[in-house]
Protein backbone atom coordinates (compact mmCIF):
# COMPACT_ATOMS: atom_id res chain seq x y z
CA UNK A 1 0.00 0.00 0.00
CA UNK A 2 1.28 3.46 -0.94
CA UNK A 3 0.45 6.36 1.37
CA UNK A 4 0.85 10.12 1.08
CA UNK A 5 4.03 11.28 2.77
CA UNK A 6 2.15 14.26 4.25
CA UNK A 7 -1.35 13.19 5.33
CA UNK A 8 -0.70 9.42 5.33
CA UNK A 9 -3.87 8.73 3.34
CA UNK A 10 -3.79 5.79 0.96
CA UNK A 11 -2.90 6.59 -2.64
CA UNK A 12 -3.88 4.72 -5.77
CA UNK A 13 -1.90 6.61 -8.39
CA UNK A 14 -1.01 10.09 -9.57
CA UNK A 15 1.51 12.74 -8.67
CA UNK A 16 -0.73 14.61 -6.23
CA UNK A 17 -2.50 13.35 -3.12
CA UNK A 18 -6.29 13.59 -3.66
CA UNK A 19 -6.77 14.43 0.02
CA UNK A 20 -4.15 17.12 0.75
CA UNK A 21 -2.84 17.82 -2.80
CA UNK A 22 0.77 17.30 -1.70
CA UNK A 23 3.20 16.50 -4.52
CA UNK A 24 4.39 12.90 -4.22
CA UNK A 25 7.66 11.26 -5.20
CA UNK A 26 7.39 10.69 -8.97
CA UNK A 27 7.31 7.25 -10.60
CA UNK A 28 10.40 6.59 -12.67
CA UNK A 29 8.58 4.62 -15.38
CA UNK A 30 7.82 7.01 -18.24
CA UNK A 31 4.49 5.46 -19.23
CA UNK A 32 3.30 5.45 -15.62
CA UNK A 33 4.44 9.05 -15.18
CA UNK A 34 2.22 10.19 -18.07
CA UNK A 35 -0.59 7.79 -17.04
CA UNK A 36 -0.30 6.02 -20.39
CA UNK A 37 -0.87 2.38 -21.31
CA UNK A 38 2.33 0.64 -22.36
CA UNK A 39 1.57 1.16 -26.03
CA UNK A 40 3.89 2.05 -28.87
CA UNK A 41 1.36 4.06 -30.88
CA UNK A 42 0.85 7.36 -29.05
CA UNK A 43 -1.16 10.51 -29.77
CA UNK A 44 1.74 12.98 -29.80
CA UNK A 45 -0.49 16.07 -29.62
CA UNK A 46 -2.17 14.74 -26.47
CA UNK A 47 1.23 13.80 -25.02
CA UNK A 48 2.56 17.29 -25.73
CA UNK A 49 -0.48 18.94 -24.13
CA UNK A 50 0.03 16.82 -21.02
CA UNK A 51 3.74 17.67 -21.00
CA UNK A 52 3.03 21.41 -21.01
CA UNK A 53 0.34 21.03 -18.35
CA UNK A 54 2.66 19.06 -16.04
CA UNK A 55 5.53 21.46 -16.74
CA UNK A 56 3.44 24.26 -15.26
CA UNK A 57 2.22 22.20 -12.30
CA UNK A 58 5.64 20.77 -11.40
CA UNK A 59 7.93 23.75 -11.98
CA UNK A 60 10.30 24.16 -8.99
CA UNK A 61 9.44 27.88 -8.73
CA UNK A 62 5.94 26.88 -7.59
CA UNK A 63 7.45 24.99 -4.65
CA UNK A 64 10.03 27.50 -3.44
CA UNK A 65 8.02 28.13 -0.24
CA UNK A 66 6.86 24.56 0.24
CA UNK A 67 8.36 21.89 2.46
CA UNK A 68 11.76 20.38 1.72
CA UNK A 69 10.05 17.14 0.68
CA UNK A 70 7.85 18.86 -1.92
CA UNK A 71 10.78 20.89 -3.23
CA UNK A 72 12.76 17.67 -3.70
CA UNK A 73 9.75 15.95 -5.31
CA UNK A 74 9.30 18.90 -7.68
CA UNK A 75 12.93 18.73 -8.82
CA UNK A 76 12.77 14.95 -9.26
CA UNK A 77 9.42 15.07 -11.07
CA UNK A 78 10.60 17.79 -13.47
CA UNK A 79 13.67 15.70 -14.36
CA UNK A 80 11.54 12.59 -15.04
CA UNK A 81 9.04 14.70 -17.01
CA UNK A 82 11.69 16.07 -19.36
CA UNK A 83 13.37 12.68 -19.86
CA UNK A 84 10.02 10.97 -20.43
CA UNK A 85 8.92 13.60 -22.97
CA UNK A 86 12.18 13.35 -24.94
CA UNK A 87 11.92 9.56 -25.00
CA UNK A 88 8.22 9.02 -25.69
CA UNK A 89 7.70 11.71 -28.35
CA UNK A 90 10.01 9.86 -30.77
CA UNK A 91 8.77 6.46 -32.01
CA UNK A 92 12.28 4.97 -32.17
CA UNK A 93 13.40 5.98 -28.67
CA UNK A 94 9.92 5.07 -27.37
CA UNK A 95 10.25 1.54 -28.77
CA UNK A 96 13.83 1.21 -27.49
CA UNK A 97 12.68 2.30 -24.02
CA UNK A 98 9.81 -0.20 -23.92
CA UNK A 99 12.13 -2.96 -25.12
CA UNK A 100 14.69 -2.09 -22.45
CA UNK A 101 11.93 -2.17 -19.81
CA UNK A 102 11.03 -5.63 -21.10
CA UNK A 103 14.64 -6.86 -20.93
CA UNK A 104 15.24 -6.59 -24.68
CA UNK A 105 17.91 -3.92 -24.98
CA UNK A 106 19.16 -2.79 -28.39
CA UNK A 107 22.88 -3.47 -28.62
CA UNK A 108 25.55 -1.40 -30.33
CA UNK A 109 25.69 -2.20 -34.03
CA UNK A 110 29.31 -3.02 -34.81
CA UNK A 111 30.62 -3.02 -38.37
CA UNK A 112 31.21 -6.77 -38.27
CA UNK A 113 27.61 -7.51 -37.17
CA UNK A 114 26.15 -7.29 -40.68
CA UNK A 115 22.50 -8.37 -41.00
CA UNK A 116 22.56 -11.32 -43.47
CA UNK A 117 20.16 -9.61 -45.90
CA UNK A 118 22.54 -6.64 -46.19
CA UNK A 119 25.74 -8.57 -46.93
CA UNK A 120 25.81 -7.77 -50.68
CA UNK A 121 25.06 -4.07 -50.17
CA UNK A 122 27.67 -3.72 -47.43
CA UNK A 123 30.30 -5.48 -49.54
CA UNK A 124 29.64 -3.13 -52.48
CA UNK A 125 29.65 -0.12 -50.18
CA UNK A 126 32.99 -1.07 -48.63
CA UNK A 127 34.50 -1.53 -52.10
CA UNK A 128 33.30 1.93 -53.18
CA UNK A 129 34.60 3.50 -49.94
CA UNK A 130 37.98 1.87 -50.45
CA UNK A 131 38.16 3.12 -54.06
CA UNK A 132 37.28 6.66 -52.99
CA UNK A 133 39.91 6.63 -50.25
CA UNK A 134 42.47 5.65 -52.90
CA UNK A 135 41.56 8.68 -55.00
CA UNK A 136 38.95 7.29 -57.38
CA UNK A 137 36.43 10.15 -57.43
CA UNK A 138 34.08 8.19 -59.71
CA UNK A 139 33.23 6.06 -56.68
CA UNK A 140 31.17 9.00 -55.39
CA UNK A 141 28.46 8.10 -57.90
CA UNK A 142 28.28 4.58 -56.44
CA UNK A 143 28.15 6.00 -52.92
CA UNK A 144 25.31 8.35 -53.80
CA UNK A 145 23.39 5.44 -55.32
CA UNK A 146 24.07 3.33 -52.24
CA UNK A 147 22.83 6.15 -50.02
CA UNK A 148 19.52 6.28 -51.91
CA UNK A 149 19.16 2.53 -51.52
CA UNK A 150 19.86 2.71 -47.76
CA UNK A 151 17.38 5.58 -47.35
CA UNK A 152 14.73 3.43 -49.03
CA UNK A 153 15.60 0.57 -46.65
CA UNK A 154 15.27 2.97 -43.72
CA UNK A 155 11.81 4.05 -44.90
CA UNK A 156 10.79 0.40 -45.29
CA UNK A 157 12.00 -0.33 -41.75
CA UNK A 158 9.93 2.56 -40.40
CA UNK A 159 6.84 1.22 -42.21
CA UNK A 160 7.50 -2.23 -40.71
CA UNK A 161 7.75 -0.66 -37.26
CA UNK A 162 4.42 1.13 -37.64
CA UNK A 163 2.71 -2.17 -38.45
CA UNK A 164 4.44 -3.95 -35.58
CA UNK A 165 3.48 -1.16 -33.16
CA UNK A 166 -0.18 -1.69 -34.05
CA UNK A 167 0.18 -5.45 -33.59
CA UNK A 168 1.90 -5.04 -30.23
CA UNK A 169 -0.73 -2.62 -28.91
CA UNK A 170 -3.64 -4.79 -30.07
CA UNK A 171 -2.29 -8.05 -28.72
CA UNK A 172 0.34 -7.10 -26.08
CA UNK A 173 2.27 -9.73 -27.97
CA UNK A 174 5.81 -10.76 -26.85
CA UNK A 175 6.62 -12.08 -30.37
CA UNK A 176 5.84 -8.58 -31.68
CA UNK A 177 8.41 -7.13 -29.28
CA UNK A 178 11.03 -9.55 -30.53
CA UNK A 179 10.21 -8.59 -34.13
CA UNK A 180 10.39 -4.88 -33.22
CA UNK A 181 13.81 -5.45 -31.68
CA UNK A 182 15.04 -7.14 -34.87
CA UNK A 183 13.81 -4.25 -37.05
CA UNK A 184 15.35 -1.67 -34.72
CA UNK A 185 18.69 -3.47 -34.82
CA UNK A 186 18.54 -3.55 -38.63
CA UNK A 187 17.46 0.11 -38.72
CA UNK A 188 20.37 1.17 -36.51
CA UNK A 189 22.82 -0.66 -38.74
CA UNK A 190 21.40 1.04 -41.85
CA UNK A 191 21.56 4.43 -40.11
CA UNK A 192 25.25 3.83 -39.41
CA UNK A 193 25.84 2.97 -43.08
CA UNK A 194 24.20 6.24 -44.17
CA UNK A 195 26.36 8.11 -41.68
CA UNK A 196 29.50 6.50 -43.14
CA UNK A 197 28.48 7.43 -46.68
CA UNK A 198 27.65 11.03 -45.71
CA UNK A 199 31.02 11.35 -44.00
CA UNK A 200 32.84 10.35 -47.20
CA UNK A 201 30.65 12.47 -49.48
CA UNK A 202 30.90 15.63 -47.39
Amino acid sequence: MITCWQCKKELEKGLFCPSCNALQSPPTDYFTFFSLPRHLSINIEALQAKFYDLSRKLHPDKYSRKSETERANSTAATAVLNDAWRTLKNPITRAEYLLAQSGLEIGEQRSKDVPPELLDEVFELNMALEELRHGDQSAKVELATAREKFQAMLAASDADLENLFVKHDAESCPPALAAIRAVLNRRRYITNLIRDVDKELS
